[in-house]
């Protein structure tokens, strides 16, 4: 029988996680993080490694089901999907979430040391760090709620360009853990605690306003469309000319903006099967010497394969890329990988069930005249490492995103915040434009310079400035932030050895 402490400090591991989502947007508590993750830090000292696995993945799902309850939105209101069956497809998202928790421990406690300090300042946040990059990629990858994005409006984010969004969540651990000797540790820890602290404000300091990319030319003037057409009535067949005609309405007006861009699948429709009117604003743009970005599904007749891209008319290069297909696709959102049976069952529960085909892994970035664009599709800009692709070559990132899938619900916010951080590390201006927001157009310090309103039609302008050169994230990846986790996996385990063979005095 389990007894009431245990019980008891296992609530308290879910309480901890589900407070973890005040650290990121909308709320943006960033402080919160580091004492959360001290507390959890303190509910797993001396316990057995299956107890500290437990409290672990209460943690985890504590987290995930405060942080990602707006996937049942997603599955169930649009995507069709009964009640019971959405709701336990998202348990059971959570519950992988969880277990990757449970990993964390697994993996820390492979290194044979129980000391405060070493477990606090080095075991627990390098072991989080690993497991939460492996989180990033592994089974297709799911980097939502990833520590560091949450730290974009604190100081840590002053890091953002030289390690990346992960080599911030291990500062923030660590800060965690320097917290929580201070409250439990040796007079040693927490000297230790201290300096970790000490060495974490010298270092945001010095990096503090660091400028590690150049401007490249002159600013652009950038306009961002947003159409306000709601999922329920976005691929009716009889929304199709109206929708046409909206986006000509308000793209015709923009006669002055250099670049013009139109979120994901912003035509319901292939893009063979609008040729005329697609010819029609090339023609247009071309006249009036502007570039024209929208988002489109294509199809591509040899290889009967449909794809989800971005396709660039009016102004561009004579040499450069012009069309972008989409790389990383949403698992069981625009591919199914299951057994054509299953794919039948899906159809007549109104999910769609047409397989999008994934781009080519290695694709050029847009070019118009001038300036390369950074080009990524719906959630692909979570994917930092795929985004490195085009860098230093871009001079701007663009993102164009179908948002309207999560309803109103703090989703649109969260990925508005990880294009921000994506804006940060890269020195990069991110124009962002989404169905029904949040459009906003973002500088290279992360900065949001003009944003529409959610659920309306709007059109966001702004100056945008491409710009030059690369951040060390950018030129490293998260290679060092990897290596660090590796050393203060290591360290422990040399340092006590050297210790046990030092001859005693």
């Amino acid at each position: 029988m389990v007894s009431r402490r245990l019980l008891l400090s296992r609530g308290a591991s879910l309480a901890l996680g589900a407070g973890l989502p005040l650290s990121f947007a909308p709320f943006a508590f960033w402080w919160t993080a580091p004492l959360l993750f001290a507390g959890l830090f303190l509910l797993l000292d001396a316990e057995s490694t299956r107890e500290r696995a437990l409290r672990a993945f209460s943690f985890g799902f504590g987290t995930f089901v405060a942080g990602t309850w707006w996937l049942y939105i997603s599955i169930h209101d649009f995507g069709g999907l009964a009640g019971p069956i959405a709701g336990s497809v998202v348990l059971l998202l959570i519950l992988i979430m969880g277990l990757y928790h449970v990993a964390w421990i697994l993996l820390c406690s492979l290194v044979r040391c129980e000391q405060r300090g070493w477990q606090f300042l080095a075991i627990l946040p390098a072991g989080w760090t690993l497991i939460e990059w492996l989180r990033g990629w592994l089974f297709s990858g799911f980097p939502w709620l990833s520590v560091g994005y949450g730290q974009i409006d604190g100081p840590l984010a002053a890091w953002a360009p030289l390690l990346g969004v992960h080599g911030i969540s291990l500062l923030v651990l660590l800060g965690a853990g320097a917290l929580a000797v201070l409250v439990a540790g040796t007079f040693r820890a927490r000297l230790a605690g201290l300096m970790v602290l000490g060495l974490l404000a010298a270092g945001t300091a010095v990096l503090g306003g660091q400028q590690w990319t150049t401007p490249a030319g002159e600013p652009l003037e950038v306009a961002l469309v947003q159409g306000g057409i709601t999922q329920d009535r976005k691929w009716l067949a009889e929304e199709l000319a109206s929708t046409m005609a909206l986006y000509s309405d308000l793209t015709i007006g923009l006669d002055k903006a250099d670049l013009i861009i139109w979120p994901e699948a912003a035509i319901p429709a292939l893009a063979h099967e609008v040729e005329d009117y697609l010819t029609a604003f090339d023609e247009l743009a071309k006249a009036r010497r502007q570039t024209i970005v929208l988002g489109i599904l294509t199809y591509e007749f040899d290889t009967d394969a449909f794809y989800n891209s971005l396709l660039m008319i009016g102004q561009r290069a004579e040499k450069g890329a012009a069309l972008y297909n989409k790389r990383h696709l949403v698992p069981f959102g625009e591919y199914f990988p299951v057994p054509g049976f299953i794919r039948n069952m899906l159809r007549l529960m109104n999910l769609p069930y047409q397989d999008i085909n994934a781009g080519a892994a290695r694709q050029s970035p847009l070019q118009m005249p001038g300036v390369a664009l950074a080009p990524t599709i719906c959630y692909e800009d979570v994917f930092g490492a795929e985004l490195r692709s085009f860098l230093p070559a871009a001079g701007l990132l663009i993102n164009v995103s179908n948002d309207a899938w999560f309803g109103d619900s703090i989703a649109p916010h969260q990925h508005l915040q990880m294009a921000r951080f994506r804006a940060l590390e890269t020195g990069r201006y991110m124009l962002r434009s989404t169905n029904t927001g949040i459009t906003a157009v973002i500088d290279e310090q992360g900065r949001v310079v003009s944003r529409g309103k959610q659920f309306g039609v709007a059109v966001v302008s702004a100056a945008a400035q491409p710009r030059t050169g690369a951040t060390p994230w950018v030129r490293f990846g998260n290679t060092p932030v990897l290596a660090a986790c590796g050393l203060l996996l290591l360290l422990p385990v040399f340092v006590l050895n050297l210790r046990a063979k030092s001859p005693s005095v």
